[in-house]
């Protein structure tokens, strides 16, 4: 069943589930908020489709759509232009707005267009921001292109949305910006906090049984960011402190991604349930998802300093590159913070001899870095798969087990399954462990969701990764 109907007799779009009941006569199905705007209809303001969680970037049928998407989400039209997109999706113009229009039902501009306006209108209820604030941190070019782009998807001026909003629809800060995000329940806090606490780089992270805590740079300043569990919601609290909430619209787009937040557990859940070997471990914590990364870079870094050392040894190399590399960040150290991950010309240049590392990790470290900087290898997901492993492979030091691993965490690939990890092959097969071409081989009935089949394999053993 498609998340969203448009009605033809109201010219609005609902989400499934609004207690409006029109005829089936008068609905007009949609998979995509943009297809429904691109079709004239505007959203509900009655069950609000644009504040729940979006539908994931990887539900539509084509692998490139999908990757476009992904794009999209992650700012790649805030200020280019969608032959900029194709040349990074490998394709023509033409062919990238063919498979958009028939996957999709709007152009990947209309899918841009539109993610800004909902998140403008987030904004617009949820925060006191002034218009002209809210313009710029919801990826728009001008106050004026907000105004007539807010204006276009939902038939009201910001002002006239701004004096819609409900109570308990404001959220009041005391220090910085809060924004809720939404997700699909059911989401593991505690076991994903487990595991991003166990890894996390002092300094950079700071994770505890209620929040999860980093410093980052956006739009060219540095600060942090907070997200919290809310009891009996299905929302996270993201706390956001900037000096400017310019490009606010992509910290909360990266922010989403280390807890996985586009998920659809259900739709996964199904998938791996038909394996019955795999079916209990995904029973067992039905809202597991694969932690993701803020940066990648940092966390591939951290991939390839957990090679052959437990992961408080990875973790504690970790936090001695930052004490050496990492560039200071004040007033975050109420949050338990200090120090920016360094970027990756900074590693490549860096002499590392301090760190505690062997030759050849250092060796490894570096050249990864070089290939990062020089963009020999490409993390933002618009490579597939395959290439990204590639890629990481034709590097000294890295094998498919850490490509896989980078592959599934810093670059979100649903697919990556480290097949090769003892982890794996121990949980799997239970008192017998399985070959790596057992496993692989075994795998396949779980495509394209075998990352998530490795967290909940890893979550049952105690031996989980790097």
């Amino acid at each position: 069943m498609a998340p969203f109907q448009g009605v033809v007799t109201t010219g609005i779009y609902c989400r499934v589930g609004c207690p409006a009941t029109p005829k089936d006569e008068n609905v007009r199905p949609f998979r995509f908020p943009a297809a429904a705007e691109a079709g004239g209809f505007r959203p509900c303001l009655r069950c609000r489709p644009d504040t729940v969680a979006a539908p994931s970037s990887w539900v539509a049928p084509s692998e490139l759509v999908c990757r476009g998407l992904r794009l999209i989400a992650d700012g790649a039209l805030d200020g280019t232009t969608e032959p900029d997109l194709a040349v990074r999706l490998g394709v023509s113009e033409r062919h990238l707005r063919r498979l958009f229009e028939e996957h999709v039902g709007a152009t990947p501009d209309g899918v841009a267009r539109s993610r800004r306006a909902h998140f403008a209108r987030r904004l617009l209820i949820e925060t006191d921001l002034p218009a002209a604030e809210i313009a710029f941190a919801s990826g728009f070019g001008s106050v004026r292109q907000f105004n007539r782009a807010v204006q276009e998807v939902f038939r009201f001026t910001p002002t006239q949305l701004r004096a819609r909003r409900r109570r308990g629809d404001r959220l009041a800060a005391p220090a910085g910006v809060d924004l809720r995000l939404p997700y699909k329940a059911p989401l593991d806090w505690d076991a994903m906090t487990a595991f991003l606490a166990a890894r996390a780089i002092p300094g950079v992270e700071a994770v505890d049984a209620d929040s999860y805590r980093r410093t980052i740079v956006a739009d060219g300043a540095a600060g942090a960011i907070e997200l919290r569990r809310v009891p009996n919601a299905s929302h996270l609290l993201l706390r956001v402190h900037l000096p400017s909430v310019a490009g606010l619209i992509h910290v909360v787009d990266q922010a989403r991604r280390i807890f996985d937040l586009d998920a659809d557990p259900a739709l996964i859940g199904r998938r791996l349930r038909r394996d019955a070997a795999l079916r209990p471990f995904v029973q067992a914590r039905p809202g597991l998802r694969v932690p993701g990364a803020w940066d990648p870079f940092e966390l591939s870094v951290r991939a390839i300093l957990g090679q052959q050392v437990s992961v408080k040894g990875a973790t504690t190399l970790a936090g001695r590159l930052v004490e050496q590399l990492g560039d200071a960040v004040a007033d975050v150290e109420q949050l338990g913070l200090g120090r920016l991950f360094p970027d990756a010309a900074t590693v490549a240049d860096a002499d590392l001899g301090g760190v505690g590392l062997t030759r050849e990790r250092v060796t490894s470290i570096k050249a990864f870095a070089a290939a990062v900087a020089d963009g020999k290898v490409v993390l933002d997901g618009s490579h597939g798969l395959e290439r990204v492993v590639d890629s990481l492979c034709l590097l000294r030091g890295i094998g498919a087990w850490t490509a896989h691993f980078i592959a599934m965490r810093a670059c979100g690939e649903r697919d990556a399954f480290p097949a090769a990890d003892l982890g794996l092959r121990k949980a799997f097969g239970g008192d017998i462990v399985m070959s790596p071409v057992g496993l692989e081989q075994r795998s396949q009935s779980w495509r394209p969701w075998r990352a998530y089949a490795a967290m909940h394999l890893w979550a049952a053993g105690p031996e989980r990764g790097a």
